[in-house]
């Protein structure tokens, strides 16, 4: 709640009068907050805040050791002392370590891109590129981790409360352009890492991460209430194999967004859960039979209740459903393209309306907000989003049959950002070669 009250502009310090969860649930006495009125009134009429405003300026902090080694390991105790890391080690933000990592940026430094939800702390180049350089990253990664957070601060994502669930969501970031392939952004094998070769993905992940915990003040129990935590230290951040999209298949950027092939953009979408589908048939079924098995087994395990899911209903997405680029071609090869296999899930992916009756979901429908959402219901079987273009369907992991991937969605938008590249990209792409080897595809095992 003190997160919220500060993102919302208001004194971190505000009066407020805390009661236990059980008071909230089904059936509870509260009686109690009637005997606590004095506590009201006096946080309404007598309270003042003894929170200064600073002037911005963040004060450098020293640690010193017998050895480099030293040093580093308490660095790494201060900075868990302090609730500033994630429980594995992290590099010091020093001031040539920032410096380096801005050489990334289009913006200047001091370029502020918002307040970070619930605690609502500023958000300019810099602060992402402290977070970039604590989680291990480099300089070329920045300006997709800026263009993630641009479109994660938008004012109708829903961030502020997405921050703040008891549930778990966590943000996944799909990359398309040149951009992905330069930097080493992994779209094949392994996209959702960790992968030593491409580790683009987990750093810039992972310093998304830092930003929602230390500028947003998601700490778990306290300005976070998801009683699982996120899942992932890194989130999820890959790229689109749009070389492997076949013939006559828009990337999801372009689809999505509007976004000209080949332009270098991300886009933020929420999950809550992830689940493998094994879709291959087990037999020697026809090439038709097949697909067709495998997007029914698709469709089963979207034909689920998700109730966090009704936030997204009307503008947002159920989910992300990924498919491999052999899979994808098997599709297109038997005359499915996006706008039919979208159509397919769509249609088989409803769920009776009894179902959700038995299950006590009908009472989440009659309290949202939305007025589109609440009459959803009076279909049946009910669809699990408002028309197939909701659903994501993207094309990346390694190249073999078997598997499909469903992230389950729970956000209210879709949000694209277009990439700005700096000027000085190509020299930290040699850079990167320099330091990490030859980063082509030829060079990779």
């Amino acid at each position: 709640m003190k997160n919220a009250v500060s993102g919302l502009g208001l004194a971190p310090d505000a009066a407020m009068v805390t009661f236990p969860i059980d008071m909230f649930l089904p059936g509870s006495d509260i009686s109690a907050v009637k005997l606590r009125k004095r506590e009201f009134y006096n946080g309404l009429m007598k309270w003042k805040s003894e929170f200064e405003q600073g002037n911005g300026e963040a004060k450098m902090v020293s640690v010193e050791g017998s050895s480099y080694e030293d040093a580093l390991f308490k660095a790494n105790n201060l900075m868990i002392t302090n609730l500033w890391g994630d429980g594995l080690p992290v590099w010091p933000a020093t001031r040539e370590r920032v410096e380096w990592m801005l050489r990334g940026s289009a913006l200047p430094r001091t370029h502020v891109l918002g307040k970070f939800p619930p605690r609502g702390g500023i958000t300019t180049i810099e602060t992402c590129a402290i977070a970039l350089a604590m989680a291990g990253g480099r300089p070329e990664y920045l300006p997709v981790l800026v263009a993630a957070v641009e479109a994660v601060l938008q004012p109708d994502s829903n961030f502020d409360q997405l921050q703040a669930t008891s549930g778990a969501p966590f943000p996944v970031v799909i990359v398309n352009g040149p951009i992905a392939k330069q930097i080493r952004l992994n779209s094949g094998f392994g996209c959702l890492g960790p992968d030593p070769q491409q580790p683009a993905g987990g750093s810039i992940g992972r310093a998304l991460r830092m930003l929602q915990q230390n500028v947003g003040g998601a700490l778990p129990g306290v300005g976070t209430m998801a009683i699982w935590g996120a899942m992932r230290y890194t989130n999820v951040v890959f790229a689109e194999d749009e070389d492997g999209l076949p013939e006559g298949w828009q990337p999801h950027a372009t689809e999505r967004h509007g976004y000209e092939r080949g332009t270098n953009s991300v886009s933020v979408i929420f999950a809550s859960g992830v689940t493998n589908v094994r879709r291959r048939s087990a037999r020697k079924e026809t090439a038709e039979e097949d697909v067709l098995q495998g997007l029914w087994r698709m469709a089963d395990y979207m034909r689920t209740p998700n109730l966090g899911g009704l936030m997204g209903y009307e503008k947002g997405t159920p989910g992300i459903m990924i498919v491999p680029r052999v899979v994808a071609q098997m599709m297109a090869e038997q005359g499915w393209n996006k706008t039919k296999l979208r159509e397919f899930l769509w249609q088989n992916s409803k769920i009776p309306l009894e179902q959700l009756r038995r299950g006590g979901a009908l009472s989440w429908f009659e309290i949202d907000s939305n007025p589109i959402t609440r009459d959803s219901v009076k279909q049946d079987p009910w669809p699990v989003s408002l028309k197939p273009e909701n659903i994501v369907f993207v094309v990346a992991g390694g190249s073999h049959p078997t598997h499909a991937y469903w992230l389950q969605g729970t956000g209210v938008n879709v949000h694209g950002r277009v990439i700005r590249i700096p000027e000085t990209f190509d020299r930290l792409l040699a850079d990167a070669d320099r330091d990490l080897g030859c980063g082509s595809e030829e060079c990779r095992i």
